[in-house]
C-alpha cells in the first residue's frame, strides 16, 4: 500500500480514472480481495498533511480506528421464548463450551443466577431427577 508522497503521486496520475481503480492500483486491496477505501481515503488524507485522531490501542484493525461492535449488556426474550446470553459476555466471564449450570430464580428481586455445576453436583442432579421422573410416573 502506498503512503505519503507516492501516494499522492499515482492518484494524481490516475485522477482521470474511477476511484476504485485509483485505491486497487494504490495497493488499497485486502487479502480477500476486497477493496479498502477506508484506508485508502484515511491514507490520503494523512498524505495531504492532516492530523488524523490517533488510532485505538486495543490493537484492532490498523487504520480502521473503530472498537466494532461492543456488548451493551442488555438482551430481550425471542419471539421462541428463548433468551440469549451471547459470546461476549459468557468470554466475559471466563466460560468455556460445554460448561453446565443449574438456572436458579431469585425469588426477592427476579434475578437469574447461574450456579456452576460439578460433578458431584451433575450426579446428585441426574438422581434427583430420576427420583423425579418416578414419582411422576407412579402418578
Amino acid at each position: 500500500m502506498l503512503e505519503g508522497k507516492a501516494l499522492l503521486e499515482k492518484a494524481r496520475s490516475l485522477s482521470n480514472r474511477p476511484e476504485d481503480q485509483i485505491a486497487r492500483a494504490c495497493g488499497y486491496v485486502g487479502p480477500s480481495g476486497r477493496l479498502l477505501k477506508k484506508s485508502f481515503y484515511r491514507a490520503l488524507v494523512v498524505a495531504k498533511g492532516y492530523a488524523l485522531p490517533s488510532q485505538s490501542p486495543s490493537g484492532g484493525k490498523s487504520g480502521s480506528g473503530t472498537k466494532g461492535r461492543q456488548a451493551e449488556f442488555r438482551t430481550r426474550v425471542h419471539g421462541n421464548g428463548n433468551l440469549l446470553i451471547g459470546h461476549a459476555y459468557t468470554r466475559r466471564m471466563g466460560l468455556e463450551p460445554g460448561a453446565e449450570f443449574r438456572i436458579e430464580i431469585h425469588q426477592e428481586t427476579g434475578a437469574i443466577w447461574l450456579l456452576p455445576i460439578d460433578a458431584a453436583t451433575a450426579e446428585a442432579l441426574q438422581a434427583g431427577e430420576a427420583a423425579e421422573g418416578g414419582i411422576a410416573e407412579e402418578a
